[in-house]
């Protein structure tokens, strides 16, 4: 089972369960614990997994972390735990930050059970850096971000290369938060960059306040233009439009990503008789495909916290999992149109999102 089959898993129940999770204690059982097992680590091993690790510092006596890793007998990741849905600001791990100072430890994680932030000392040596390199949140993830969570494995960690990746983490993260602050309110400075390039005359306070709005309604106006332009392409092929060879050649192209995944015909047929039988309760568009390199997911409104069905289509077999409100349902199929026999279970999958 690959780590995002895991993580998806966990995510699910993550989804069912949070609103009963409501202290500490039951967040680092329910969810912590589990995480750490996904990521492959034993937590009934103590030389692995140290609970309540303690480790006094000058006159803070008996204070614990939750959580210590060790990697080869030595301290490497730290763990604070909080409830979920706690302020995961650096100004509340004060704990976290005291501990790594005076251990070995590479790694400090701040978490709630669902949100897990990953700090090291990138900016200074031995000194846990403010902000996190790298977020990690159960609730709403990338197969990029899994991809991330994959070096921090039992069986895929390795120092050099966390390290190696982190800076670069940091900043990226950094300028998708600057990046999605000049969209939501444009500054003087990206104002004043764009009016310079369109407007002639001089940046006075009434062009600044003028052009505020015009790059804040542009920068919208372009994401949509990009949002629709993808759907369009998405419903041209899912109509089944005849592409001239030219076309067809890239559509199929576009099957495969960087990452090697192929989305199969027989998936993408899937996927349109999903679509066709959800359309009996609900808008088929809100019917969304994610492939993987294991299986190929169906998901409600292309959210992960809201898979619909899974399907494992090989060479030898054919099989989908579909995820109703009772618990998630494997079947067997001979070809793609015996997932009609299956429409009662799908509509029930469905309907639990409306």
């Amino acid at each position: 089972m690959d780590l995002i089959d895991k993580i998806n898993d966990l995510a699910l129940r993550i989804t069912r369960q949070k609103d009963m999770v409501m202290t500490e204690e039951a967040a680092k059982t329910a969810f912590v614990l589990p995480f750490l097992q996904t990521l492959g680590y034993d937590v009934f091993n103590p030389d692995e997994v140290v609970p309540e690790f303690t480790a006094d510092h000058g006159v803070k006596k008996g204070e614990k972390v939750d959580y210590a890793i060790k990697r080869d007998g030595q301290i490497m990741i730290l763990i604070e735990c909080k409830a979920v849905g706690a302020d995961l600001a650096a100004k509340h791990a004060g704990q976290l930050f005291r501990y790594f100072a005076v251990t070995d430890a590479r790694f400090g994680v701040l978490t709630d059970g669902v949100k897990y932030l990953f700090f090291s000392d990138l900016e200074s040596a031995n000194k846990m850096d403010d902000r996190p390199f790298f977020e990690f949140n159960l609730l709403a993830y990338t197969e990029t971000q899994v991809e991330e969570l994959k070096k921090f494995t039992r069986s895929g960690f390795d120092l050099e290369t966390i390290i190696g990746t982190a800076n670069k983490l940091k900043f990226h993260r950094a300028l998708m938060s600057e990046i999605r602050k000049e969209f939501e309110s444009p500054s003087e400075d990206l104002v004043r960059h764009f009016a310079a390039k369109v407007y002639p005359g001089r940046f006075t306070q009434q062009v600044r306040e003028d052009f505020t709005g015009l790059v804040h309604a542009a920068l919208r106006e372009y994401v949509r233009e990009r949002v629709n332009d993808r759907l369009k392409s998405a419903l041209d092929t899912d109509k089944g439009e005849a592409p001239s060879p030219a076309s067809g050649e890239l559509i199929a192209a576009a099957q495969v990503d960087d990452s090697g995944i192929e989305t199969t015909e027989d998936e993408l047929s899937g996927h349109r008789i999903i679509r066709a039988i959800a359309a009996e309760i609900t808008d088929p568009e809100r019917v969304a495909i994610r492939d993987a390199k294991s299986y190929c997911a169906i998901l409600f409104d292309d959210n992960n916290r809201r898979p619909i069905c899974r399907f494992y289509f090989g060479q030898n077999r054919m099989a989908v999992s579909v995820f109703a409100p009772a618990g998630e349902q494997k079947f067997d199929i001979s070809s793609v149109n015996k997932l009609y026999k299956h429409k009662a279970v799908i509509l029930d999958a469905v309907q639990q999102y409306l």
